[in-house]
């Protein structure tokens, strides 16, 4: 038998010799990838920095091509800025509640809240009424440093909007839907500007106490739409307290919490005294797994695990004075639609 008659006999007893180089599983490739972030809430912190590769480093049976993985990331930057989540190192330098070319386009417009109209006048407004509104597709790098509120004036913003509550003049639905918007507008600034102080921890707690409030309030509503209403604003709940999560996290030295950490963490555990809520999301066992052990030993943290032993047993009558004797306002204001059930 000549050379070439060899050569496909070897070839027919072993076909998979001929392929080019070893085969890797999916499981491989993904686990190669970076991990990336999947934002749950108006804003997640992280790192700037990123772990190379080598490029011809096609041995590597975890080795992802460079043009795949920058693929991935830009796909993931897509989705962040879809959902108005962009993270950067912009520095805002706009001085007022609402930058002035936005304030003068929405004059053109007629697009003016009632709050922001001056004298009335659906075409007028001013610096001290006009608030920037939430962008739901935003990037980066058409942003200019001017459309940007820097933390001092955000923490204005946000003061004067929370004023408002206490507002007559209005249907309660009203001023709800104005800060409702105006809030989120301010969580996107922090976002891109990495906000991730305490004094943003800070503006976090008073936006997931608007929401908490305003869960209370609508639900006394008589409205016909408050039923979508009170979706949106327990939508946005659920991510500010995600939110304001990963900030502790990322402010933690030693171990030590914030002064109301203990109270907003029971918070999530009042949001599921249903179970059948539960079926959609994160098990509290393993939810409670990640609670720092100071936050779970705290009274607050003692109550919330209380109350939901006590709702999930049918134990109505433990709830209810459990409840009066030990709930804080604002726990109250998430438990409220389960005692009134009871």
């Amino acid at each position: 038998m000549d050379d070439s008659g060899r050569r496909r006999q070897q070839w027919r007893n072993h076909p998979s010799s001929s392929l080019t180089g070893p085969t890797r599983s999916r499981s491989q490739k993904l686990s190669s990838n970076p991990a990336k972030t999947t934002h749950s809430s108006n804003f997640i912190p992280r790192s700037t920095t990123t772990t190379g590769t080598t490029p011809d480093n096609t041995k590597n049976p975890g080795y992802v091509p460079k043009w795949k993985s920058e693929t991935n990331a830009n796909k993931q930057q897509e989705v962040e800025k879809e959902a108005g989540d962009d993270v950067g190192s912009i520095v805002g330098t706009c001085l007022f509640m609402c930058p002035e070319g936005e304030r003068a386009q929405r004059e053109r417009q007629r697009d003016l809240a009632v709050f922001e109209r001056l004298n009335g006048d659906p075409r007028k407004t001013s610096p001290a009424l006009a608030v920037k509104k939430f962008c739901r597709t935003i990037s980066l790098k058409y942003v200019q440093a001017s459309d940007v509120r820097p933390l001092s004036v955000l923490e204005d913003t946000l003061n004067y909007l929370l004023n408002l509550l206490d507002s007559s003049e209005h249907p309660f639905e009203v001023v709800h839907d104005f800060i409702f918007d105006r809030t989120r507008s301010i969580r996107q600034d922090l976002s891109m500007q990495n906000i991730v102080n305490d004094r943003a921890i800070h503006m976090y707690e008073k936006m997931v106490k608007f929401h908490v409030v305003s869960h209370h309030r609508l639900q006394n509503c008589g409205s016909s739409s408050m039923s979508s209403l009170q979706y949106l604003n327990m939508e946005q709940l659920t991510k500010t307290l995600a939110s304001l999560y990963i900030l502790y996290e990322a402010n933690r030295s030693s171990n030590s919490i914030y002064e109301n950490e203990a109270e907003f963490r029971s918070l999530y555990v009042l949001l599921h005294l249903d179970s059948k809520r539960q079926q959609t999301e994160e098990s509290l066992s393993f939810w409670f797994c990640r609670v720092p052990p100071i936050v779970m030993k705290s009274k607050e943290m003692h109550f919330a695990r209380q109350v939901l032993r006590f709702y999930r047993m049918g134990n109505y009558r433990s709830f209810l004075c459990t409840v009066s004797a030990e709930a804080s306002y604002l726990q109250y204001c998430v438990i409220e639609p389960y005692v009134n059930e009871c």
